[in-house]
């Protein structure tokens, strides 16, 4: 492997190919925008409806979290592509990657989401319900907006975990990173090492900032929650 890396004429071969690499890259990175919108989408529907009062709804959210958080992201992708085909149902490489790894990553926000509503205090709701708010006014216009600030890090870490799932499309030649890669390292010259070192560093350049970000975030977000008593304990003295 380090003769592999430190070979130079592997190099060049990888980097006269850079249009195919830069298509990639931007295939990868419109597969993770389409993805995460889906897993907003669905995170926070199913977020809303694992708090609702009503007991189906509740069940039917845990229903989706449970199943597609305990199952492998690989099978669901498989089975999507390869088996749905023979009931009739049919969709691109890079459709049917968008739609796998969105509804998984959905899961995983509809929990944060969750437990963020639930850290609210619950005098909010019972604020907005004297007020004559419905259920879905209260959630939109009054906890959601509360929520944001609390569940934004834990968000962006599964932006991070999504963008890094893109590379299943690979197995279903979705065009990305990692199925360039893969083609790299089996086109006749057996460029293992340089081929995934470059896509490795591509991924650590788009994952790296937003996970940096989070954790200073949550760390800045906990040193004002710690602030927040020792101010209310010297106005009151």
């Amino acid at each position: 492997m380090i003769e592999q890396i430190l070979t130079p004429w592997r190099w060049q071969t990888l980097l006269t190919q850079w249009p195919t690499l830069l298509r990639a890259f931007l295939t990868t990175l419109e597969a993770s925008v389409l993805a995460l919108l889906l897993a907003l989408v669905l995170g926070v529907i199913f977020g809303l409806m694992s708090t609702s009062h009503h007991r189906l709804p509740r069940v039917v959210a845990r229903i989706y979290v449970e199943f597609f958080q305990n199952t492998p992201l690989m099978i669901q992708l498989f089975f999507v592509f390869f088996a749905l085909p023979y009931v009739g149902v049919s969709l691109p490489a890079f459709a049917c990657g968008v739609l796998c790894v969105g509804v998984y990553t959905g899961a995983y926000i509809s929990e944060v989401v969750r437990a963020g509503i639930q850290s609210i205090p619950l005098g909010q709701f019972e604020a907005a319900h004297s007020q004559g708010f419905t259920y879905l006014q209260t959630m939109l216009l009054i906890i959601l907006p509360q929520t944001a600030r609390i569940i934004l890090p834990p968000l962006v870490n599964q932006c991070v975990n999504l963008i890094k799932n893109t590379s299943v499309l690979a197995m279903i030649a979705g065009g990305d990173l990692m199925y360039v890669a893969n083609n790299w390292a089996t086109n006749g010259n057996a460029s293992y090492g340089p081929a995934y070192l470059i896509i490795g560093v591509l991924y650590f350049l788009l994952c790296f900032p937003l996970s940096t970000w989070a954790r200073r975030y949550e760390e800045k977000l906990q040193r004002q929650d710690t602030q927040r008593p020792a101010a209310g304990k010297e106005a009151a003295a």
